[in-house]
């Protein structure tokens, strides 16, 4: 049995990996289990404005943060917002953004899609709920000598972790909806963060009111969203 701990490619150190092994039986009913929980998983609008412990918080970024990312670049920052007045600002920001949409920026087409799910210009989840994360992408990047460096298949890893992000939200029993107020420039300048990074999605994140109400729509099963080439 090769019992190394570690080797040298190109260079560079690479550690010994070993992920737990598991029956065929063990993996159906897992990947079954973990399907049912995820398909609970739903889009709110109606937040409770109940406390969450911030190490809840902490620990969930921690979990999004485990995503892959581009030559492992990482580019991303979370922002974490529970200032109330700050919530309020963005609020403000946000829903004058949405207002421009509603009635300037969207076609017919896409308000008529948007009716079934019931939203409008006013966000109030975004002051309601105890917690916003403002996920930010960074286009770039600086050294220790505030030298650009490249960030590469940036929208790609930004993209990954906001889906293991909500994933990770998800499985701490908490409530979430994705939100983008485009363009989101001004969160930038709300949160005042540097000019390498760029709002990417807003989260509110909190308990689910109860009680709430969501669309009765569904999902697209198997054979709509897979191909098999066997």
């Amino acid at each position: 049995m090769d019992d190394k701990k570690h080797i040298f490619i190109s260079g560079f150190k690479h550690i010994a990996y070993k992920q737990e092994s598991i029956s065929e039986k063990e993996m159906i009913e897992k990947s079954k289990t973990f399907f049912q929980f995820m398909d609970k998983r739903r889009s709110v609008r109606e937040f409770s404005d109940q406390a969450v412990p911030k190490e809840v918080i902490e620990n969930i970024i921690k979990a999004a943060s485990t995503s892959p990312s581009g030559a492992h670049k990482q580019p991303w920052t979370f922002c974490v917002v529970s200032n109330p007045e700050l919530k309020s600002k963005i609020r403000v920001a946000a829903e004058k953004e949405e207002r421009e949409s509603y009635q300037n920026r969207m076609s017919d087409s896409w308000l008529k899609d948007l009716e079934p799910l019931g939203t409008d210009m006013n966000k109030p989840f975004l002051e309601i709920a105890p917690y916003l994360i403002i996920v930010f992408k960074k286009a770039f990047d600086y050294d220790q000598f505030g030298k650009k460096t490249n960030n590469y298949y940036v929208n790609e890893s930004i993209g990954l972790a906001c889906g293991m992000l909500i994933t990770a939200i998800h499985n701490a029993g908490l409530a979430t909806l994705t939100h983008t107020p485009s363009p989101m420039k001004f969160l930038a300048k709300i949160l005042n963060r540097p000019e390498n990074e760029r709002a990417f999605l807003l989260l509110p994140v909190g308990y689910l009111k109860q009680p709430a109400f969501v669309p009765d729509i569904h999902r697209k099963n198997l054979g709509e969203v897979a191909e098999f080439y066997e």
